[in-house]
Order: C-alpha cells, then sequence, then structure tokens
C-alpha cells in the first residue's frame, strides 16, 4: 500500500478539469489579460471598445465554465475543499491579496490606477466614454465610478453564474434576480442617471436603498446641506432616507427577517452572495467566532450612533468640538478610516478567499446589527426544522456564509432564530432531506424556540 492509498470507496482526487472547463477559463483570463493592459499606458483600442471586449470575453468564459462544471446541480459543491482557490490555498491567498492589493490603490492611492486632477490615463481612461454618456461631455470617470461600474459588472456576471449553480431552486432564482436588479438600477442606473441630469446640484447619495448606519454619511453636515439644497429630489432623499432607518427597516425586518435586505438588495450582501459564493464554506463556525462577532458588530454599532449624536449636536449648535475634541478629527475621520473603508472594503471584501464571503456583514455592518436585533427579538422570520428528517450530513453548517452550526440546531429539532442569519436559503438549498425551512411566522411561536 502507497501513501496514496486510501479506505475510501468514493473515487479519490480531484478529477481534471475537462476541455470544456479550460475554455471557459481561457476565454475569461483573456479578458482579464486585456483588461489589465491598459495600465501599459499603449492606446491600441478606442477605450469603449477595450473596455467592451473585456467585459464580454470575462462575461463569456465564466457563464461557460459555469454550464459546464454545474451540469448536474447534485455535483455542484465537488471539489469545493480540494481546489487550490476555494480551499484557502495559494491560488486562494494570492487572490486575498490582490484584492486587498486593489482596495488600497482604490481608497489611498488612485493614481496608481491612472486618475489624474485633470486627465485620466491607463486603466481610469476606459471608463470616460461611460462617465461622458451619464454626465454629459466634460466628465470624466472618477475612481468611485469606475469602481461602481465594475463593481455592478462582477455582481451581474458572477450572479449569472450563481444562477446557473441553483437553477433547480425556485427561491435562489427570484433572489439573486432581486440582487442583480436591485444593483442594476438602485445603486448604478438611477444614481448615475440622476446625476447626469442634476449635474448643477451639490452631490448627495442618491443610492435609494443605502440607508444609515451603513450610510455612515448621511448626517454629515455636508450631506444634510447639499440635500436641502437640491430642491426637491435633496428633500425627497432626506425624507426616504430618514423613514428607510426609521421606519421601513424595523417594519420589513418584522415581517420577513433581514434578508430582506441582506440576501434581496444590499449591495455588500450582493457582492458576498455572487463574488463570494465560492468561499462561503470558509466562515468559522466556531463558538469563539461567534462571540466576537456579538461583540464586534454590536461595538461598530455603538461606535455609528455616538459618532452621529456627536455630529448631529455640532451641526444644530454650529460648534466643531464637543468636550474640547475636534468633532471631525476625533469622530468622523477615524469612523471613515477604521469602517468605512478599512473594515468594508479592505478586509470585507479582500479577505474573502481566507475568511469567507460575508466577514463585514457578519462582523462589521452597523445595519445588519441594527436589523439582527429585530430579527432576535421581533420578527416573524425563522428556519423551521424537521429534526426528525435531519442525516447530520452537516451539508447546513458548511455552507452557511454566517458560520452559524445549523446542523445543532437541525440535531435538536430546533428552529434556527439567530441575529445574525440573512435568510440566503442556501442552508435549505443544500439540504438533502428538506429538513429546513425558511418561514414568516408567528412572533410568540417563534419566541418559544428561541436559543442562544
Amino acid at each position: 500500500m502507497d501513501k496514496h492509498s486510501s479506505f475510501s470507496i468514493a473515487p479519490g482526487g480531484m478529477p481534471g478539469m475537462t476541455p470544456g472547463q479550460r475554455g471557459g477559463i481561457i476565454t475569461a483570463l483573456s479578458g482579464v489579460a486585456l483588461l489589465l493592459t491598459s495600465f501599459s499606458g499603449v492606446q491600441w483600442l478606442p477605450p469603449v471598445v477595450h473596455l467592451s471586449i473585456s467585459l464580454i470575453l470575462i462575461a463569456i468564459g465564466t457563464i461557460w465554465f459555469a454550464a459546464i462544471t454545474f451540469r448536474s446541480p447534485a455535483n455542484r459543491n465537488n471539489g469545493t475543499w480540494q481546489r487550490a482557490l476555494t480551499n484557502r490555498g495559494i491560488w486562494g491567498w494570492a487572490a486575498g491579496i490582490l484584492l486587498t492589493l486593489f482596495y488600497i490603490l482604490l481608497y489611498w492611492f488612485p493614481e496608481t490606477l491612472g486618475f489624474g486632477e485633470n486627465n485620466n490615463t491607463g486603466f481610469m481612461l476606459l471608463f470616460d466614454p461611460l462617465a461622458r454618456f451619464f454626465k454629459g461631455d466634460d466628465a470624466r470617470a472618477s475612481q468611485w465610478f469606475m469602481y461602481g461600474t465594475l463593481y455592478t459588472a462582477v455582481i451581474l456576471i458572477l450572479g449569472i453564474r450563481f444562477l446557473i449553480k441553483y437553477r433547480d431552486n425556485r427561491y435562489q432564482i427570484i433572489r439573486t434576480s432581486a440582487v442583480i436588479l436591485s444593483q442594476l438600477g438602485f445603486a448604478y442606473l438611477i444614481p448615475e442617471i440622476l446625476e447626469g441630469l442634476n449635474t448643477e446640484q451639490p452631490y448627495f447619495s442618491k443610492d435609494l436603498k443605502n440607508f444609515w448606519p451603513l450610510n455612515y454619511y448621511f448626517f454629515d453636515g455636508w450631506h444634510l446641506d447639499n440635500m436641502q439644497a437640491g430642491g426637491s429630489l435633496g428633500m425627497f432623499y432626506l425624507v426616504w432616507g430618514i423613514a428607510g432607518f426609521a421606519i421601513i427597516t424595523p417594519l420589513l425586518t418584522y415581517f420577513l427577517g433581514k434578508r430582506w435586505y441582506c440576501s434581496w438588495v444590499c449591495g455588500c450582501g450582493g457582492l458576498a452572495e455572487t463574488a463570494g459564493d465560492s468561499f462561503r464554506h470558509l466562515s468559522s463556525k466556531k463558538m469563539s467566532a461567534w462571540k466576537i462577532e456579538r461583540w464586534m458588530i454590536h461595538g461598530v454599532l455603538a461606535y455609528i450612533v455616538l459618532v452621529t449624536a456627536v455630529v448631529l449636536y455640532g451641526y444644530f449648535t454650529g460648534v466643531g468640538e464637543v468636550f474640547g475634541m475636534n468633532i471631525y478629527h476625533i469622530f468622523q475621520k477615524p469612523y471613515g478610516f477604521l469602517i468605512g473603508a478599512m473594515f468594508s472594503g479592505v478586509i470585507g471584501v479582500g479577505f474573502y478567499p481566507v475568511m469567507g464571503s460575508r466577514v463585514w456583514c457578519r462582523f462589521g455592518c452597523p445595519l445588519a446589527a441594527y436589523m439582527g436585533l429585530f430579527q432576535r427579538f421581533k420578527s416573524r422570520f425563522r428556519i423551521s426544522v424537521n429534526g426528525a428528517q435531519c442525516i447530520s450530513c452537516g451539508n447546513c453548517s458548511t455552507y452557511c456564509e454566517q458560520g452559524i452550526d445549523v446542523r445543532s440546531y437541525a440535531q435538536r429539532g430546533t428552529d434556527v432564530v439567530r441575529a445574525s442569519c440573512v435568510g440566503c436559503g442556501i442552508c435549505a438549498t443544500v439540504c438533502p432531506r428538506g429538513v429546513l425551512k425558511l418561514e414568516n411566522g408567528p412572533a410568540d411561536l417563534k419566541k418559544e424556540n428561541m436559543i442562544g
């Protein structure tokens, strides 16, 4: 018996890729390589053609690969723990490092991406024609316009991959379609079109679903002033934003749980569900991780409540200090750097291939913490369990991106009621016995089954 021998009755080792899968990967990588050639500064194609061909090749290659790989839905997760990209192997670490580097450049060194004070070059130049399409002939792309365009393209392309993978599940099809349309419409097209139609107005956030406290600058003085100076459109966004966190969010969370936001309309959740799907199993299920999660996410919520209270105090009283502390330098700026940039962007996405797809949502998002309080104590949402059918295979726990040990609930026959659950429904989708079911039932019935 040699060192590769095994007592397993299943075929061992990771099966090699088929020619079709190789073709899909080569096509997608060709698109990425073409996109990266823009960093050379040599314009050998018109920018709009360069960007279009790159994204089309990436989309075709990704869909091609998915169509072959997920030909049988029953085998959709085969090899997940054997691929170097998805088991924290060398390709996973390389992807994490590259993602982290991209976010560092985006936030603090945009000039390295080609962003200039007066003119864009290289990579950023590819996005100027699209910026002019939305905002007129004098416009050029900012790094945030570039990021929003790529962000939307990634959710669209990998959302189609997700739809192919889970095409046998109606809930996943409807949910993922909603995620794609929310990002495309609410977060990208509507804000960009409104910006283009109101170029004379001062800037304010026009993403209809970006509620405080996720939108941490909503109550900043400059943002409140700009909304009030933005005419009827600005006043609409001001009223909508306040109603969003004070009325809409609690009401919908009561009836539907936090899934209405985290898994259906949120841009961060949308990226996690699509681009992060290959890494969802990497989330830690340890009790220690759960304890850290509860302290961190509620700590961030308390932090933004404090910062907002101080900012509003300064805004309405006209002072720049509170108890001798500068409001901007002591409160606003550190939150924007530590939470708004480092946590949500650099760590939140850059660590996908190492810590799973919901690092930000699980440990840092203050809106998720806010909704989690309602979901935990006052919501009709739960995952009901038919414990008698559970065979303890562990698929539900393995693929829970929030790190919830769903199997332990199933083994005890106890409904899953957790503040952190985003209701993605993958636990129920991968269960081979139909043990789990997402439901909106009476709150009193849910209370009887609450644990943890």
